[in-house]
């Protein structure tokens, strides 16, 4: 499992919790309207504002969430995806030079 595929699993864990949460305060504020304490626009206003909130949250969550598992996998020693690439790269070039010098001896 790669660090891509961690943050992407706690990022869903995020999204569910933030869709619970979401049904939780729809459930709220249309209980408050059947109780007489809010309006329905006061109710809607209610939920945007704090769904907006959550989304802003969300989105440092997530941002802080990338940070933190990059400085782990660092700390680890586990070589990023570009690292990778430069080494295929570099072993694609020395093997390639190493067949030309083995063409070159068997001429």
């Amino acid at each position: 499992m790669d660090c891509n595929d961690v943050i992407k699993q706690f990022l869903m864990i995020g999204i569910g919790t933030t869709s619970l949460v979401a049904d939780k305060i729809r459930e709220v504020s249309d209980q408050w309207v059947r109780d007489g304490k809010l309006n329905t626009e006061e109710a809607q206003t209610f939920v945007d504002e704090l769904m907006n909130k959550m989304k802003v949250e969300q989105g440092n969550f997530e941002a802080q969430m990338e940070r933190q598992m990059r400085n782990v996998m660092y700390d680890l020693g586990v070589p990023q995806q570009k690292e990778i690439d430069e080494l295929r790269g570099r072993i694609d070039r020395l093997e390639h030079q190493l067949r030309d010098l083995e063409n070159r001896n068997w001429r």
